[in-house]
């Protein structure tokens, strides 16, 4: 899943939570997804800036919407325009929080329509990120120009990529600088919402194992997000955001995530041979737990997108 080659991709968000660093602090068989926990003590009515490290590594692989694109397609499931929200939704996001959130679902339907090369689509879906991006004061970072063309030419997917990740890097930045960090938050969750919600609808097509463990692995995910947003709660919208996240986080309780050591392999990189370890992840969940993620993720989802 981590090859992009024939992906069309105008991401104008990549971002992720690591999963390997669940897998390397963990013991063989052991479970792993425990809820991560901010003491009182850390915390403070103005929150202290986030690691820039830490959004780094996030915005690497996330369940990222070209991942999750790639999943939904790699099952022969075909395209349902009804999976995305509409553009004109963007009318109903009036603050700067619910601009932010909009920016990331609206970024991960764009991952969508390119793997499934849906280029009628793709800027109208491009000029609405656009608006929400200037409403909040960030829209200076996208080169809105050269991805337009890249995705409508089917051009070089590396400078597409290189070009909306690096326009995300200079957004993170800026919002620090500007005191509103929460922001890039904000649109982490955007995107963890939407990927979480494609998956579940393509879940309710197809009951593949692949995409039951895809939905059972956002227990670990969505413990470092909750976690992140968590350092913001003293804001009220924030607070309300993690409030209707919690149901889904209390449904993932019964997911149990367990990894067993496996025997490294042999790959050659650039050249040159290395090492690369092959763990196992096992996913347990029963009927009733997963239909019941499934419900939940799809409630947070119309509530965002104010359904």
């Amino acid at each position: 899943m981590k090859s992009k080659s024939g992906i069309l991709v105008i991401l104008l968000i990549l971002f992720g939570f690591i999963m390997q660093s669940c897998k390397s602090c963990s013991n063989s068989g052991s479970d792993v997804s425990e809820d991560l926990v901010i003491p009182d003590s850390l915390m403070f009515d103005t929150p202290p800036p986030v690691s820039q490290n830490v959004t780094e590594q996030m915005m690497e692989n996330i369940s990222s919407p070209v991942e999750t694109a790639a999943l939904i397609k790699g099952l022969k499931i075909p395209f349902n325009k009804d999976f995305i929200v509409s553009s004109n939704q963007a009318e109903k996001f009036n603050t700067s929080f619910d601009k932010a959130l909009a920016l990331g679902i609206y970024g991960c339907d764009l991952g969508y329509l390119n793997m499934y090369e849906k280029t009628s689509f793709v800027v109208d879906y491009i000029s609405t990120i656009k608006r929400l991006a200037d409403d909040i004061q960030v829209g200076q970072f996208f080169d809105f120009s050269t991805l337009k063309r890249l995705a409508t030419n089917n051009e070089n997917l590396d400078s597409l990529v290189f070009i909306s990740q690096q326009s995300f890097n200079r957004i993170d930045v800026y919002l620090r600088e500007t005191k509103r960090d929460m922001l890039s938050a904000v649109i982490v969750a955007g995107v963890w919402a939407e990927g979480a919600y494609l998956t579940s609808r393509v879940a309710q097509e197809s009951n593949h194992p692949r995409i039951r463990e895809t939905l059972g692995e956002q227990k670990a995910i969505l413990g470092f997000l909750l976690a992140l947003l968590k350092i913001y709660e003293k804001d009220p919208s924030m607070h309300q955001l993690i409030a209707e996240i919690e149901p889904i986080k209390e449904s993932f309780d019964k997911v149990k995530i367990t990894y067993e050591l496996g025997d490294p392999i042999m790959v050659m990189e650039n050249g040159v041979a290395t090492f690369k370890q092959q763990d196992k992840q096992i996913v347990e969940m029963d009927d009733d737990t997963y239909n019941t993620i499934i419900k939940n993720i799809q409630n947070l989802r119309n509530k965002l997108i104010k359904l």
